[in-house]
């Protein structure tokens, strides 16, 4: 298989001034001021359904704010935000994979987009995740937690300098769950990583916790 060749690496740094966001007349978070800078792991708590998701996708640029401004830097240089996909990956409960796929050709076409992290194969990428017997299986038959291993292993092993995770317990078993943590913590030290979760268990101790009650 032809692999999307490998960017270079890049610093990458996320400035927001006076963020904001609601809908209707309802504040989700509101008054963020904040620069998230690489080597950091940054955990967005607070319970469920208080917005972290809502949070994380103003963050990496899906959804717009409903007031101030969010400024990206890449080698100090003023990126926009509809350029800024490329440098990023995520996992999330909402995350769609291709049912209609099986396990390889999900990441074969997945790293057809987007270069793999350190050239890994796909050959590697599915030992990564002890799916080799699972691997021309459609992911439509995979359980909850092989689909979270899955998009989790794409977010990980995707070259970004930006990695967004929200709720990534989510169906793991604490097999699973081990085996997330082990990978997370094999992330360059460049990366500047995002973790949405009420569980303290899912991101390191050093990150720097912002919690969403306090932007209401």
């Amino acid at each position: 298989m032809t692999q999307a060749t490998n960017i270079t690496a890049h610093t990458t740094t996320l400035t927001v001034k006076d963020l904001g966001k609601r809908f209707n007349r309802e504040w989700i978070f509101r008054r963020l001021n904040a620069a998230f800078s690489p080597g950091n792991t940054y955990a967005i708590t607070g319970p469920n359904g208080s917005g972290k998701s809502t949070l994380l996708q103003v963050l990496w640029g899906q959804m717009p704010p409903s007031t101030g401004t969010l400024s990206y830097q890449i080698n100090n240089q003023e990126t926009p935000v509809d350029e800024v996909y490329r440098h990023l990956s995520m996992a999330t409960p909402y995350m769609d994979l291709i049912e209609e796929f099986t396990l390889r050709e999900q990441l074969s076409f997945h790293f057809r987009l987007r270069p793999s992290r350190n050239n890994i194969s796909i050959d590697e990428l599915i030992d990564i995740l002890y799916l080799g017997p699972s691997q021309n299986k459609t992911l439509s038959n995979f359980s909850s937690g092989m689909r979270q291993r899955v998009k989790l292993a794409l977010a990980f092993y995707t070259e970004a300098d930006m990695v967004f995770l929200d709720e990534p317990g989510t169906n793991l078993d604490r097999q699973a769950f081990t085996w997330y943590l082990d990978h997370l913590a094999k992330l360059p030290p460049s990366c500047t990583v995002f973790v949405a979760s009420n569980n303290a268990e899912e991101y390191p101790n050093a990150s720097r916790v912002l919690n969403i009650l306090d932007l209401k």
